[in-house]
């Protein structure tokens, strides 16, 4: 019976998108429409999954539906079977970190995630976009390819949104396996070590992780900042 309210709510939330693009329609009835559609899909589709149980909130999962929803529709993803969602708004030693099968409608994976340096010790608080500021920046990401780093394999990103995330190749901001992160840090440390603002995973995780996510998939990085949710392109367009 979930399953079947899923799909029939799925059904709901494509239909009206395409009637929309197809027909030029804009007005403000037709967008409460298509909201209600994608929130309600992502409602069903957050309890179907049991992702309360796993720490994340209903409001950050519906953001990250939203946004995925956005670039399936405008066509950016070679993948658009993963959704990972890195939830900031949570401490650094829980795993905040989600990786999503939305076509099979699964849980892949949940591991740590680092946030930057610059961006708090226990909890992330600042987030920029500028160049050495060892901050995380918000926002929705694509996926790169593969290359070996530093940090061993590391997966390219690339930050979508103007002013958030988008100077995330200059500034080298990647998804990389770290020591300072993982169930052996937390043993000696109060809370996991940062990074200089890339979602470092740990180590023994890290090929796992990026290979289930690579090659133009969705990540968002989430946290309640009012001044992102407001001027996101990606959430408000």
């Amino acid at each position: 019976m979930k399953s079947q309210l899923l799909s029939i709510s799925l059904s709901l939330l494509f239909f009206p998108a395409r009637y929309v693009e197809n027909n030029d329609v804009t007005t403000p009835e037709k967008k409460i429409n298509i909201t209600y559609s994608i929130n309600n899909s992502a409602e069903v589709l957050y309890n179907e999954l049991h992702l309360s149980d796993l720490g994340l909130s209903q409001k950050a999962f519906e953001y990250a539906f939203k946004g995925y929803q956005y670039l399936v529709k405008k066509q950016k993803l070679n993948n658009s079977s993963i959704l990972s969602i890195c939830d900031l708004s949570q401490p650094s030693d829980k795993k905040r970190f989600y990786i999503l099968d939305l076509t099979d409608n699964k849980i892949l994976m949940t591991s740590y995630v680092a946030h930057g340096k610059g961006s708090g010790t226990e909890y992330a608080t600042r987030f920029s976009n500028r160049a050495n500021s060892h901050q995380s920046s918000l926002g929705f990401y694509i996926t790169g390819n593969t290359y070996y780093g530093e940090h061993g394999l590391s997966l390219k990103l690339q930050g979508l949104e103007k002013g958030f995330n988008d100077h995330a190749v200059n500034r080298n901001i990647v998804v990389h396996g770290a020591s300072y992160i993982g169930d052996e840090h937390l043993q000696g440390n109060q809370f996991m070590g940062r990074s200089y603002g890339c979602p470092a995973i740990p180590q023994n995780e890290s090929g796992e992780i990026i290979n289930l996510i690579k090659n133009g998939s969705c990540l968002f990085i989430y946290h309640p900042t009012k001044i992102y949710l407001q001027k996101s392109r990606i959430l408000n367009g």
